[in-house]
């Protein structure tokens, strides 16, 4: 039996599939950090343990936070929630207060998983369910009986995880992804890509960051091992090298943020992982100069762009690098996963057919997200019923996303439809990053642009406040990422010609060298010095 006939017979819960993992594989390293190995039957059990724990304490189908950094015993405790018929949600522990708060009211759920760093972080967020920590989980007596009668009530429909976006009314959105979107998706990522028991996966996403879904449920899925990289690591270049070579890790699924760190910083210089003979990224476009040094590197690897939004579970289309690109090119995005039908659609909602032309980048098929968690009205706005190539309505996302086909028919990238970007592997919503800044007192009006030939965020705000005062107001709102690089405060905002904020003539301020204000702009810049 090959695999794609295995592929067919797959169980619609991922529960199934870890299990059996753990049966043909069950001391073999599962997962691994710099301080903790745990085999798949240690991961198994612990996981029961946990589960049990929690099925005592809310019911199935809700959803379990899980505010921990992400180790062997957070992944223990994210499985754990599943065995309680529950979905986990990655809580990212940087994350500050108010936005902590604002996941917490989304999920209206009755618990919170964490540990003690966790606890003294949620002493500061009113607005969360009864903290557990996965120590006390731990102490818990497997309820086997409990578990089964779960299990067999279940579907593939369930959803298996919650990873939380950027919101355009600032409050950010839970996209549910079902177990057999994760099952369908991994099963061709990793037949595609020979993914095997063999592979040791670096990790370098944290857990709330979808990336990190390829790593969990590739290495559940085929019995390779998962190692866990410290997101310390990546500020040291030569201690992230040594640390990979010493693990001989084979397979790298990265955002193109950290590939470009360590080659930008000439990590490749110190030392080769010469074990890795697969480098799959994602996140951003990939740089052509970055790209060229990690093939000088590792020769004999398989180099694959990635490309696709969390809401249709991880991505959509792939491209597997063949060549040097030139610093002028654009590395396409590539042609779609089995299962999925990745079309263009223009402004009139017309499917796109012929090479460069562009519109927006849509999907049906397979694997789509459920939606946004407790938010039908953004889910109704961006999950859609289209008649694809004409034939009956079916469920389509639409990515906000611009691309065209280049003259051999991949599919190519060419930015936003709207005022979401990426930057530093996230997907960020502009108007969040406003709802912050018009939030902090002394500020009356805000707009930010994306600078992509600098590749920074750039705030521009009406009032009395101080850029440093801005600033230190927004690290207690959003995550660091989210900040603008630069802030400057303008006495009016420029406007066009329907009356609303003119974002292309704050673009050309920001991109304007050493500060320069062009006469043509009515808006006189007080610049913040050093930012």
């Amino acid at each position: 039996m090959n695999r794609s006939e295995e592929f067919r017979d797959l169980p619609g819960n991922i529960l199934d599939c870890l299990e059996n993992t753990e049966e043909r594989f069950r001391y073999k390293t599962a997962v691994e950090d710099d301080k903790l190995t745990l085999t798949y039957h240690e991961l198994m059990v612990m996981a029961r343990r946990i589960g049990s724990g929690i099925l005592r304490r809310t019911r199935p189908g809700m959803p379990v936070p899980v505010l921990m950094e992400k180790s062997p015993v957070s992944l223990a405790v994210m499985l754990g929630a599943v065995y309680a018929g529950c979905f986990y949600v990655p809580v990212n522990p940087s994350n500050p207060a108010e936005r902590l708060r604002k996941i917490f009211r989304t999920l209206d759920s009755p618990i919170v998983v964490t540990d003690e760093a966790g606890q003294r972080i949620l002493r500061e967020v009113e607005e969360h369910g009864e903290m557990l920590t996965a120590e006390e989980l731990l102490c818990e007596d497997v309820d086997i009986i409990r578990l089964e009668q779960i299990r067999e009530a279940g579907s593939e429909t369930d959803i298996l995880y919650a990873l939380f976006t950027s919101g355009s009314t600032g409050t950010p959105k839970a996209v549910a992804v079902s177990h057999g979107a994760v099952i369908r998706f991994i099963g061709h990522f990793t037949e595609i890509f020979g993914i095997t028991e063999k592979d040791n996966i670096g990790n370098q996403a944290p857990f709330d960051f979808d990336v990190s879904v390829k790593d969990i449920y590739s290495a559940i899925m085929t019995g390779a091992s998962l190692t866990l990289i410290p997101k310390e690591y990546f500020s040291t270049p030569p201690r992230l090298l040594d640390y990979i070579c010493g693990k001989k890790v084979t397979t790298l699924i990265w955002a193109v943020s950290a590939l470009t760190l360590v080659s930008a910083l000439k990590g490749l210089d110190y030392r080769v992982p010469e074990a890795v003979n697969k480098v799959m990224f994602s996140g951003e476009a990939m740089p052509p100069k970055q790209l060229r040094i990690w093939q000088e590197a590792l020769p004999d690897a398989s180099f694959v762009n990635l490309y696709g939004p969390t809401e249709i579970t991880c991505n959509c289309t792939y491209y597997p690098v063949e060549r040097k690109f030139g610093d002028e090119e654009k590395i396409p995005a590539g042609k779609a996963f089995p299962g999925r039908r990745v079309f263009l659609l223009d402004e009139h909602d017309r499917e796109i057919v012929v090479p460069e032309q562009t519109g927006e980048i849509c999907v049906s098929g397979e694997s789509l997200a459920e939606g946004y968690y407790n938010n039908r009205e953004q889910t109704e706005k961006h999950f859609v019923m289209f008649p694809v190539s004409g034939g009956k309505p079916e469920r389509t996302y639409r990515t906000g996303d611009m691309g065209y086909y280049d003259r051999a028919g991949e599919l190519v990238f060419a930015g936003r439809k709207d005022f979401q970007i990426k930057h530093m592997g996230h997907r960020i919503e502009l108007e969040e990053i406003e709802s912050a800044m018009n939030a902090v007192e002394g500020v009356t009006r805000s707009c930010c642009i994306f600078d992509r030939e600098k590749n920074r965020i750039c705030g521009f705000y009406m009032g009395d406040a101080q850029p440093p005062e801005v600033r230190r107001s927004m690290k207690r709102k959003v995550p660091s990422y989210m900040i603008p690089s630069r802030l400057s405060r303008v006495e009016s905002m420029p406007l066009n010609r329907n009356g609303k904020t003119d974002r292309e003539r704050l673009r050309l301020l920001a991109v304007r060298e050493n500060g320069e204000r062009p006469d043509r702009l009515s808006v006189k810049e007080k610049k913040m010095e050093g930012s």
